[in-house]
């Protein structure tokens, strides 16, 4: 009786899942006899384990001992050592789905715990890794290798002084050379050794208490580890798999992991470890004879051009040939092409600022014609052709490079390639000379030719992030500049940096569609974002739009440009006040064509009207109002009839034909502002400021670009406001007060009263009312007015009377008064208070 109840004991045993079923006393002593009498993190490990493995762990009671943890985390240790027992018991016979179980409720503990105690439990944890590890079973090792991945991705709280990762170094090397019989199994241990040898680098790279990972004993095992996973590229790509099966293969490809590996290995290198990650490279390739062919060496340093070897290499032969300058920026694009988390050794804006000291340089040698910059016996002639093609070579790597970044990095290498653009400022103050303004000439076409490539592609939500206003307004500073293709490189520049959903090459010709639908544009909501930008900037893009259609310098390519910013702008910042700012806009220019007060040739002016004829046909349909779409189809119909040469179609093409006479444009040919403001302030629009001209208003920054048209403009301005100034007036003797002037002035006061207050009420109105614009020219054109007046009122007040004295005879017997300064008169002792 007493044998079968033991029989019957042992079973309920076994099935509550208790280890050692068979031995309770042996293993727990005399607690053994009584589960009650166990400790209670060893009643919460046993729960966690289900009678069947396959129903895996029983979450319930692993939210218990979970919490029992966080609880008592002086308990934590105990749990770990405990788990650690089971597991190996487990390991030893065989029982892998316990196995499993114990894994994962270690994976739990570990991301759930992060308190004081955490290293005694993370060296149970690396004991039963190490346990996998050192099986032969597959499986069990990829299972170790998975959970030391999620180990390896979790920052600890404290400080560990004894751990030691040399094992899982050696291991996970080993397993990266696996060469298991099954092919797929062979593949997951090589994968799993890769992950293993990435997750040692995160933990220890950074962690100063941790065993160095760059001393050669590691790397020596790390970097040829990867690179026999790297070697076997093609092998794997040799293997043509279906094309259902071809996306599952890529990405369990031990090659691609291994470089992705490796780029994070050389991307977390300081620049005094990077000897230490490239000697075991050129040992690899000198071991097995890969130098010849050199398609694999290139591979490799492709990836670890990065470092700042080729970029002071590239410094170090500053004064070679321009062909081998060209060669090594060559080299450097090819490895920019592949994308890295970041640079090696120097930070990026090192990349650049060399990329661009080298620009310079070249640039200097075009001019001189020589390396020491004078030309003497013995001196190498440079070839200017050979320059201007390593200049486009360090463009072309500027692009790449800056292809690779990400938004916020990009942004850094906008505004310090900008920063290096010289303008005719205070602050950045130009060379003089002919040899200067040519210097200056060639360095700003070259950076904002680097700066076109690196704002190619930029895709950025946010405008104001985008285009801040330093950047802004230095880029705008160059848009008044005289050299047209310097004005043409801003215009692009703005676009590639409007343009965020692939509009632009919809706009690169200007025609006057009769439905925009075909273009199929892609157009969103103006965001807040977008519309405080352009609350903050859109006069000052305004402006610039407006200055650049006066210029007579303008070729089709800026006009084309202007239609493509105009349009740009339209989709993505555009909310109602800014469609009506830009209709405003459009029609000065068609003003400007039509008044031709700068004395623009036949071309510009009737580029001008076609521009304004493509962007109204555009707008008009974007707005969707049908009176204004009608009104400015009919304008084009009527211009097709009587004045094609005032439509796109027929001035940009290559033979324009043009007017030769187009001073007297009857009305019918133009887009009249009363009828737009009329039509679309039935919609909603705010008609009022439809109907106010658009002035554009000149600031400080006109002196910036030195140019003489602006010049001309502001001197013109001065010199009408001159004219219409008092001062010209003729001088009228001042009028004698008298009793019955004073008289009059009593009776007339109510009604200048009156006067007084309808004109404070009309001045209060128009600043309420009118655009920022218009309010500040009106101010500086009364600003001499004003000025005159107290000039007047100062002669009047403190005139000084006749000298006492009299008259003196001056030259030629006529007879001139002499007036005698008030601070020199002498006043009569009595005037003394």
């Amino acid at each position: 009786m007493k044998g079968r109840r033991r029989r019957l004991w042992l079973q309920a045993t076994r099935r509550r899942g208790l280890p050692g079923g068979a031995r309770p006393a042996e293993m727990y002593g005399v607690c053994g006899c009584c589960g009650a009498l166990r400790p209670r993190y060893k009643r919460l490990v046993d729960n966690i384990f289900p009678e069947d493995p396959e129903d895996g762990l029983v979450k319930t009671n692993m939210e218990k001992l979970t919490f029992y943890a966080l609880s008592a985390p002086e308990k934590l240790d105990r749990i770990g050592a405990y788990l650690s027992e089971r597991l190996i018991r487990d390991v030893g016979r065989h029982r892998y789905g316990y196995v499993c179980i114990a894994m994962e409720a270690l994976d739990q503990l570990l991301m759930a715990c992060h308190c004081q105690s955490i290293n005694l439990f993370v060296e149970s944890f690396l004991k039963m890794v190490a346990k996998l590890l050192e099986s032969e079973k597959p499986n069990l090792q990829i299972l170790g290798t998975n959970s030391f991945v999620k180990f390896a991705n979790i920052e600890e709280d404290t400080p560990s002084y004894h751990r030691s990762y040399d094992f899982f170094v050696s291991r996970f090397s080993e397993m990266c050379h696996s060469s298991h019989d099954d092919m797929e199994i062979k593949t997951k241990i090589r994968m799993s050794g890769i992950k293993g040898l990435q997750g040692v680098v995160r933990k220890t790279v950074n962690d100063e208490l941790q065993a160095n990972i760059w001393d050669p004993q590691h790397m020596d095992k790390i970097v040829p580890s990867l690179l026999f996973n790297l070697q076997h590229v093609e092998e794997a790509e040799s293997r043509s798999p279906s094309p259902l099966q071809a996306p599952e293969k890529e990405k369990e490809n031990p090659a691609e992991l291994a470089e992705r590996c490796l780029r994070e290995l050389l991307g977390r290198a300081a620049f005094g470890n990077i000897k230490n990650a490239i000697k075991p490279v050129l040992i690899h390739l000198d071991n097995h004879s890969l130098w010849e062919p050199k398609v694999f060496a290139i591979r490799c340093f492709k990836i670890i051009m990065y470092s700042i070897q080729l970029l002071s290499h590239l410094d170090a032969n500053s004064r070679s040939a321009a062909t081998v300058r060209a060669g090594i920026v060559e080299v450097l694009s090819e490895a920019a092409v592949i994308a890295a988390t970041g640079s090696v050794g120097p930070t990026v804006l090192e990349m650049f600022n060399t990329l661009l000291r080298q620009l310079r340089l070249s640039i200097d040698y075009a001019l001189t014609g020589s390396y020491d910059g004078a030309i003497s016996l013995g001196t190498k002639i440079i070839k200017e052709h050979e320059e201007r093609m390593f200049q486009e070579a360090v463009i072309k790597t500027i692009g790449s490079f800056a292809s690779t970044l990400p938004t916020y990095q990009r942004s850094e290498v906008i505004l310090f390639i900008m920063s290096k653009v010289p303008l005719p400022s205070l602050h950045h103050p130009m060379e003089t000379g002919k040899t200067g303004e040519n210097r200056n000439r060639l360095t700003q076409i070259m950076l904002l030719k680097s700066l076109l490539q690196v704002s190619t592609g930029f895709q950025c939500n946010n405008m104001m992030s985008a285009l801040p206003s330093n950047f802004l307004d230095r880029l705008l500073s160059t848009a008044l500049m005289e050299d047209a293709e310097i004005r043409l490189f801003v215009l692009e520049i703005l676009i590639s940096f409007i343009d965020r959903h692939g509009n632009r090459h919809k706009f690169s010709t200007i025609s006057t569609l009769s439905d925009i639908s075909v273009l199929k544009l892609k157009v969103d909501k103006c965001s807040r974002q977008d519309t405080v930008f352009m609350k903050k900037h859109s006069q000052q893009l305004y402006r610039h739009i407006y200055l650049s259609c006066k210029e007579e310098t303008n070729i089709q390519k800026h006009y084309e440009a202007l239609y493509g910013l105009l349009a740009l702008i339209s989709i993505e910042l555009a909310n109602e006040e800014v469609v009506v700012d830009l209709i405003r806009l459009v029609l000065a220019v068609q003003d400007v064509a039509q008044v031709n007060e700068e004395n623009l040739p036949v071309y510009n002016r009737c580029a001008l009207y076609a521009l304004g004829a493509a962007y109204l046909n555009l707008i008009s349909q974007l707005t969707t109002v049908p009176a204004f779409c009608q009104h400015i189809h009919e304008v084009i119909e009527t211009r097709k009839k009587e004045a094609p040469y005032m439509l796109p179609e027929d001035v940009f093409v290559e033979r324009p034909r043009l007017s030769q006479n187009l001073d007297g444009v009857v009305i019918e040919l133009l887009f009249r502002q009363s009828k737009i403001s009329e039509v679309l302030g039935g919609s909603g629009y705010n008609s009022d400021r439809l109907c106010l001209p658009y002035i554009p208003q000149l600031t400080d920054e006109d002196r910036l670009s030195k140019r003489k048209s602006i010049g001309e403009t502001i001197s013109l301005q001065v010199e009408v406001e001159s004219r219409n100034s008092p001062e010209k007036e003729e001088r009228v003797p001042a009028e004698e007060i008298t009793y019955e002037t004073l008289k009059k002035a009593i009776v007339d006061s109510v009604a200048v009263e009156e006067q007084e207050r309808e004109r404070r009420r009309q001045v209060v109105e128009k600043f309420q009312k009118a655009p920022f614009e218009e309010i500040a020219a009106h101010c500086g054109a009364r600003a001499s007015l004003l000025q005159s007046k107290l000039n007047q009122i100062f002669e009047i007040t403190i005139r000084p009377p006749p000298s006492p004295s009299g008259t003196i005879t001056a030259a030629y017997g006529q007879p001139q008064n002499h007036s005698i300064p008030v601070y020199e008169m002498k006043f009569p002792d009595l005037c003394v208070y």
